[in-house]
């Protein structure tokens, strides 16, 4: 390999990751939203649209996060247990933040 084509796989390896960094801050913010200000207004106020409003782009972030995580696990770009890691704490409602600050 010429020292063009590795220059070029570190970058893409670059913005992989921090493409996966702003996946764990933004899975993190919608479950969070959802947890503690939806949920909570359907429960106590009687207001389920905030649930119905954010519970898809929750839905639609996490399987984007867990498609950008695969696909960074075949690139090579992270390891399959540091990938699984990211998508276990991606579960946590605070396990975004570890896996933002892991990844820098």
């Amino acid at each position: 390999m010429n020292s063009r084509t590795q220059d070029a796989q570190r970058a893409t390896s670059r913005s992989r990751i921090t493409q996966l960094r702003l996946f764990c801050l933004a899975e993190t913010a919608t479950l969070l939203a959802l947890l503690f200000v939806a949920v909570p207004l359907k429960h106590l106020a009687g207001y389920p649209f905030g649930v119905s409003v954010l519970g898809p782009i929750h839905g639609f972030v996490f399987l984007a996060f867990g498609w950008s995580v695969a696909q960074s696990i075949g690139e090579g770009t992270i390891h399959w247990r540091t990938g699984g890691k990211l998508m276990l704490a991606a579960c946590l409602p605070f396990g975004g933040i570890y896996s933002w600050w892991s990844l820098r």
